[in-house]
């Protein structure tokens, strides 16, 4: 007998759930599909989106906040972090003080330098004095960021030049004084300075202001020339100045040797006494 064959059942079509975007709540489509979602895209990388709108219908019970309502916080979002890089940079300038300036984050400077004892903190301090070129000449010459002018002594100037006096220019009658006295100018010289460096060294013009009775045994280079030739003086735990815009070529200071002269206080003596161990 021949065998029988099982009849196939038909297939029963399944319930299948219909579409739902869960972004706009339309069931015709998925959320990943959404135009809503594609013209969202279109507004960012600036398309126009007329054709989008056209197409999608309008529901008046749609609770999603439109695009024009989201832009604007994006905006928003945008401008406080520009207005914060602002801040940010505006911070790294130099700040000026104010008598309405109110103190913020205060903190304790870091010592560069061990501290002295106490009492002795006057001891740390030391003169910027560097070595410089004249005239195939080895001089010492001070740079003092407190001097207001460029001076120097014209007995000092004659160990270096002899014939400064013929090179000597006139000077207005203007009053100059230091902290001690007041000093007498005989004119301006102009010179040539030197920076030795191993790399290159730098050469300046520079007019020194020669004075009667500076009685210093070296060139001072006052505050006007620091300023005009941009010469940074830093204390660091090794101090060295820098010339220009190069801040990588450091020139040393070596270290000053000074010796503080200390005042004993010497009792009142008779004079009559005086006068015999003076004879005797």
């Amino acid at each position: 007998m021949p065998s029988e064959k099982p009849i196939p059942k038909p297939n029963k079509p399944h319930d299948k759930a219909p579409l739902k975007c869960h972004k706009c709540g339309i069931k015709s489509h998925l959320a990943d599909t959404c135009p809503k979602k594609t013209r969202i895209n279109d507004i960012e990388i600036g398309k126009d989106d007329t054709k989008e709108t056209n197409d999608v219908p309008v529901h008046e019970n749609d609770t999603e906040p439109s695009e024009e309502e989201e832009l604007p916080d994006e905006l928003t979002i945008e401008n406080i972090n520009v207005s914060f890089e602002v801040t940010e940079v505006h911070t790294n300038l130099p700040q000026y003080s104010d008598e309405c300036m109110n103190l913020i984050h205060v903190q304790d400077a870091r010592m560069q330098k061990t501290k002295p004892a106490k009492g002795k903190g006057y001891t740390a301090g030391s003169s910027c004095m560097t070595n410089i070129v004249k005239k195939n000449r080895e001089a010492k010459i001070h740079l003092d960021s407190g001097a207001f002018f460029t001076c120097v002594d014209k007995d000092y100037l004659d160990n270096i030049y002899t014939n400064w006096k013929d090179k000597l220019m006139q000077i207005e009658s203007i009053k100059f004084s230091s902290a001690s006295q007041n000093m007498h100018p005989l004119g301006i010289f102009e010179a040539e300075i030197i920076f030795p460096h191993p790399t290159g060294s730098i050469r300046l013009k520079v007019e020194f202001v020669v004075m009667n009775n500076c009685t210093s045994q070296h060139f001072i280079l006052g505050n006007d020339y620091l300023n005009i030739y941009g010469i940074d003086i830093n204390n660091h735990k090794d101090r060295y100045l820098t010339i220009g815009e190069n801040k990588r070529q450091k020139f040393a200071s070596p270290p000053e040797k000074r010796e503080i002269t200390v005042i004993r206080q010497v009792k009142n003596v008779n004079k009559e006494q005086f006068v015999s161990d003076q004879l005797i």
